[in-house]
Protein backbone atom coordinates (compact mmCIF):
# COMPACT_ATOMS: atom_id res chain seq x y z
CA UNK A 1 0.00 0.00 0.00
CA UNK A 2 1.55 3.34 -0.93
CA UNK A 3 0.64 7.07 0.75
CA UNK A 4 1.19 9.98 -0.59
CA UNK A 5 2.00 13.35 1.40
CA UNK A 6 1.17 16.56 -0.39
CA UNK A 7 0.23 20.64 0.57
CA UNK A 8 3.48 20.17 2.76
CA UNK A 9 3.61 23.86 4.11
CA UNK A 10 5.99 25.06 6.95
CA UNK A 11 3.11 23.88 9.72
CA UNK A 12 0.83 21.63 7.68
CA UNK A 13 0.84 18.61 5.74
CA UNK A 14 -1.90 16.20 3.64
CA UNK A 15 -1.59 12.31 3.79
CA UNK A 16 -3.41 10.62 1.41
CA UNK A 17 -3.87 6.75 1.22
CA UNK A 18 -6.08 4.11 -0.21
CA UNK A 19 -8.79 1.63 1.41
CA UNK A 20 -7.44 -1.57 3.54
CA UNK A 21 -8.97 -4.45 2.47
CA UNK A 22 -7.59 -6.40 5.20
CA UNK A 23 -8.05 -3.50 8.24
CA UNK A 24 -10.49 -4.97 10.79
CA UNK A 25 -10.18 -2.11 12.85
CA UNK A 26 -12.44 0.76 12.82
CA UNK A 27 -9.58 3.22 12.62
CA UNK A 28 -7.14 4.04 10.86
CA UNK A 29 -3.05 5.27 12.82
CA UNK A 30 -1.39 8.30 11.22
CA UNK A 31 2.20 8.29 13.31
CA UNK A 32 5.13 10.61 12.73
CA UNK A 33 8.04 11.50 13.78
CA UNK A 34 10.59 14.67 13.16
CA UNK A 35 14.06 14.47 12.95
CA UNK A 36 13.66 10.84 11.48
CA UNK A 37 17.04 8.57 10.97
CA UNK A 38 16.30 5.56 8.75
CA UNK A 39 19.31 4.20 10.14
CA UNK A 40 18.80 4.82 13.98
CA UNK A 41 15.20 3.86 14.17
CA UNK A 42 13.11 0.71 13.18
CA UNK A 43 9.32 0.69 12.45
CA UNK A 44 7.50 -0.03 15.79
CA UNK A 45 4.79 1.89 17.12
CA UNK A 46 7.38 3.12 20.12
CA UNK A 47 9.34 4.58 17.38
CA UNK A 48 7.03 7.38 16.62
CA UNK A 49 6.96 10.90 18.42
CA UNK A 50 2.99 11.38 17.93
CA UNK A 51 -0.30 9.21 16.73
CA UNK A 52 -3.65 10.69 15.68
CA UNK A 53 -6.32 8.22 14.91
CA UNK A 54 -8.84 8.94 11.99
CA UNK A 55 -12.22 6.57 11.18
CA UNK A 56 -12.10 4.04 8.03
CA UNK A 57 -14.58 5.73 6.20
CA UNK A 58 -11.69 8.54 5.62
CA UNK A 59 -8.80 8.65 2.88
CA UNK A 60 -6.51 11.33 3.86
CA UNK A 61 -6.04 13.73 6.57
CA UNK A 62 -4.29 16.75 7.36
CA UNK A 63 -1.61 17.24 10.41
CA UNK A 64 -1.12 20.25 11.79
CA UNK A 65 1.66 21.83 13.91
CA UNK A 66 4.62 20.47 12.55
CA UNK A 67 8.08 22.21 12.96
CA UNK A 68 9.24 24.17 9.57
CA UNK A 69 12.06 23.03 8.04
CA UNK A 70 12.24 19.23 9.85
CA UNK A 71 13.01 15.38 8.09
CA UNK A 72 9.81 13.75 9.07
CA UNK A 73 8.48 10.60 8.59
CA UNK A 74 4.64 9.35 9.01
CA UNK A 75 2.91 6.58 8.26
CA UNK A 76 -0.50 5.56 7.85
CA UNK A 77 -1.54 1.49 9.37
CA UNK A 78 -4.03 -0.41 11.06
CA UNK A 79 -4.57 0.64 14.69
CA UNK A 80 -3.06 -2.66 16.02
CA UNK A 81 -0.39 -3.30 13.38
CA UNK A 82 2.89 -1.66 13.41
CA UNK A 83 3.66 0.11 10.22
CA UNK A 84 6.30 -1.15 7.28
CA UNK A 85 7.85 0.42 5.03
CA UNK A 86 5.52 0.97 1.88
CA UNK A 87 3.15 2.19 4.75
CA UNK A 88 5.41 5.67 5.38
CA UNK A 89 6.61 8.62 3.56
CA UNK A 90 9.77 10.50 4.35
CA UNK A 91 9.47 14.65 3.44
CA UNK A 92 10.67 17.75 4.72
CA UNK A 93 8.49 20.75 5.87
CA UNK A 94 9.02 24.44 4.27
CA UNK A 95 10.12 27.45 5.79
CA UNK A 96 7.76 28.87 7.92
CA UNK A 97 4.66 30.63 5.88
CA UNK A 98 4.96 34.38 6.26
CA UNK A 99 1.30 34.86 6.36
CA UNK A 100 1.25 32.17 9.22
CA UNK A 101 4.10 33.82 10.95
CA UNK A 102 2.11 37.23 10.88
CA UNK A 103 -0.76 35.45 12.49
CA UNK A 104 1.42 33.89 15.50
CA UNK A 105 2.92 37.72 16.00
CA UNK A 106 -0.61 39.03 15.66
CA UNK A 107 -1.98 36.69 18.19
CA UNK A 108 0.92 36.74 20.35
CA UNK A 109 0.51 40.39 20.53
CA UNK A 110 -3.38 40.10 20.73
CA UNK A 111 -2.69 37.80 24.02
CA UNK A 112 -0.10 40.17 25.52
CA UNK A 113 -2.31 42.84 24.83
CA UNK A 114 -5.41 41.01 26.50
CA UNK A 115 -3.17 39.74 29.87
CA UNK A 116 -1.90 43.68 30.42
CA UNK A 117 -5.75 44.75 30.33
CA UNK A 118 -6.72 42.22 32.53
CA UNK A 119 -3.72 43.50 35.01
CA UNK A 120 -4.67 47.07 33.95
CA UNK A 121 -8.18 46.63 35.49
CA UNK A 122 -7.10 44.62 38.25
CA UNK A 123 -4.82 47.25 38.87
CA UNK A 124 -6.98 50.01 38.99
CA UNK A 125 -9.52 48.01 40.50
CA UNK A 126 -7.93 47.82 43.52
CA UNK A 127 -6.24 51.71 43.65
CA UNK A 128 -10.19 52.76 43.51
CA UNK A 129 -10.70 50.97 46.19
CA UNK A 130 -8.38 51.61 48.37
CA UNK A 131 -9.09 55.54 47.39
CA UNK A 132 -12.90 55.62 48.04
CA UNK A 133 -11.77 53.31 51.64
CA UNK A 134 -9.19 55.96 52.57
CA UNK A 135 -11.82 58.97 51.58
CA UNK A 136 -14.21 56.91 53.95
CA UNK A 137 -12.55 57.07 56.52
CA UNK A 138 -11.11 60.60 56.46
CA UNK A 139 -14.70 61.23 56.27
CA UNK A 140 -15.31 59.60 59.39
CA UNK A 141 -12.54 60.61 61.08
CA UNK A 142 -13.31 64.27 60.16
CA UNK A 143 -17.25 63.70 61.50
CA UNK A 144 -15.90 62.47 64.99
CA UNK A 145 -13.61 65.27 64.99
CA UNK A 146 -16.80 67.54 64.66
CA UNK A 147 -18.41 66.00 67.23
CA UNK A 148 -15.61 66.08 69.76
CA UNK A 149 -15.31 69.57 68.86
CA UNK A 150 -18.90 70.20 69.26
CA UNK A 151 -19.38 68.60 72.90
CA UNK A 152 -16.08 70.12 73.63
CA UNK A 153 -17.35 73.60 73.11
CA UNK A 154 -20.94 72.66 74.45
CA UNK A 155 -19.18 71.68 77.84
CA UNK A 156 -17.01 75.07 77.68
CA UNK A 157 -20.34 76.84 76.88
CA UNK A 158 -21.92 75.82 80.04
CA UNK A 159 -19.47 76.06 82.65
CA UNK A 160 -18.45 79.96 81.60
CA UNK A 161 -22.61 80.16 82.51
CA UNK A 162 -22.13 78.45 85.25
CA UNK A 163 -19.50 80.55 86.53
CA UNK A 164 -20.89 83.85 85.72
CA UNK A 165 -24.44 82.54 87.41
CA UNK A 166 -22.29 81.53 90.53
CA UNK A 167 -20.09 84.86 90.64
CA UNK A 168 -23.41 87.49 89.78
CA UNK A 169 -24.88 85.43 93.12
CA UNK A 170 -21.34 86.32 95.02
CA UNK A 171 -21.19 89.57 94.17
CA UNK A 172 -25.06 90.39 94.81
CA UNK A 173 -24.66 88.08 98.53
CA UNK A 174 -21.34 90.27 98.74
CA UNK A 175 -23.27 93.73 98.22
CA UNK A 176 -26.43 92.62 99.95
CA UNK A 177 -23.44 92.00 103.26
CA UNK A 178 -21.80 95.25 102.82
CA UNK A 179 -24.99 97.10 102.87
CA UNK A 180 -26.34 95.30 106.04
CA UNK A 181 -22.78 96.41 107.55
CA UNK A 182 -23.04 99.66 106.63
CA UNK A 183 -26.90 100.50 107.24
CA UNK A 184 -28.40 97.79 109.83
CA UNK A 185 -31.33 100.23 110.94
CA UNK A 186 -32.30 101.32 107.83
CA UNK A 187 -32.78 97.98 106.64
CA UNK A 188 -34.87 96.41 109.98
CA UNK A 189 -37.44 100.04 108.73
CA UNK A 190 -37.48 98.91 105.28
CA UNK A 191 -38.63 95.65 106.41
CA UNK A 192 -41.28 96.85 109.33
CA UNK A 193 -42.64 99.03 106.25
CA UNK A 194 -42.83 96.57 103.48
CA UNK A 195 -44.50 93.79 106.59
CA UNK A 196 -46.32 96.30 108.80
CA UNK A 197 -47.40 92.84 110.64
CA UNK A 198 -44.08 92.92 112.04
CA UNK A 199 -44.90 96.05 114.35
CA UNK A 200 -47.32 94.00 116.16
CA UNK A 201 -44.38 91.79 118.07
CA UNK A 202 -41.72 94.53 120.20
CA UNK A 203 -38.55 95.13 118.19
CA UNK A 204 -35.27 94.57 120.32
CA UNK A 205 -32.95 97.65 120.78
CA UNK A 206 -30.30 97.69 118.27
CA UNK A 207 -26.55 96.66 119.49
CA UNK A 208 -25.13 99.76 117.78
CA UNK A 209 -27.02 102.63 118.06
CA UNK A 210 -28.76 101.55 121.26
CA UNK A 211 -32.21 103.15 119.92
CA UNK A 212 -35.31 101.31 121.09
CA UNK A 213 -38.15 100.91 118.00
CA UNK A 214 -41.24 101.67 118.66
CA UNK A 215 -43.02 98.93 120.57
CA UNK A 216 -46.86 97.76 119.72
CA UNK A 217 -49.33 100.59 118.69
CA UNK A 218 -46.57 102.84 117.71
CA UNK A 219 -46.82 101.78 113.84
CA UNK A 220 -48.34 104.20 111.45
CA UNK A 221 -50.00 102.71 107.93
Amino acid sequence: MGIIVQNITGNTAMVIWPKMAGCVDSFYSIMYHPNWNSMLSSYSRKSFQKEERVPTTRSSFVVENLIPLTTYIMCVTCQSANPSSDQCRVFNTLERDPASASNTKKELALGIWLTSSVLLLIIAAVLLYGCLHLLCRRRRERLQEQNRTSKHKHRESWTKSVAYASEEFSRQSQQTQDAEEKHPGSIQLATIIENPTVCNEPILPSSKGRERVPTTGQCSA
